[in-house]
């Protein structure tokens, strides 16, 4: 699953050896739980509330964790008693979106679809529930949990602010990008 962190580079960035490893067994085995091949990873869109979703999970999964630490190391910049974890920070934005393998599928037509699972329990429940299963630290179960509108209203810590403002960055960027270019 080489594919996988020649797009997402910044694991290697992920200080501590054994959380590195812990995040990528937890990628790779949503990966494989969700019944995808290597060769599917460039064919799965991010999101499926935009039609025909041109960036593919793993680049915007690559995004969310570059812009989410750039902004952390501005903000430390800008304010020096500011404090986050990187480490907690990088694995929290690896994989907020984990659980994506599990909510999606490919139907018979190859069309990247909800599965069934997917149909009744989000992507942040299930990737929280592998991450949490695959031993991760809390802090990285609370980041996934709580990345998507699941989480408003409640308890984010400084990393999962990071995590989940990234995510909607990219998100409500492209999406309006797309509709006033189409």
């Amino acid at each position: 699953m080489e594919k996988i962190w020649e797009k997402i580079r910044l694991l290697e960035e992920i200080g501590d050896e054994e959380l590195r490893e812990k995040v990528k067994k937890c990628f790779e085995e949503a990966v494989l739980r969700g019944g995808w091949n290597e060769d599917d990873l460039d064919k799965i869109p991010f999101t499926l509330l935009i039609p025909n979703c041109p960036i593919t999970l793993l680049e915007h999964t690559s995004a969310v964790a570059e812009i989410a630490l750039r902004s952390a190391e501005t903000l430390k910049s800008m304010y020096p008693k500011f404090r986050y974890e990187r480490d907690v920070l990088l694995a929290g934005a690896i994989l907020h979106d984990v659980g994506k393998f599990l909510e999606y599928t490919k139907s018979k037509d190859g069309k990247i679809v909800k599965s069934s699972l997917g149909k009744i329990l989000r992507h942040p429940f299930s990737g929280a529930a592998l991450a949490y299963e695959m031993r991760l630290p809390d802090e990285v179960v609370h980041i996934i949990a709580v990345h998507a509108h699941e989480g408003d209203n409640g308890y984010r810590t400084s990393e999962a602010i990071l995590v989940n403002k990234a995510d909607f960055i990219t998100f409500d960027t492209i999406r309006k990008f797309l509709e006033e270019h189409s």
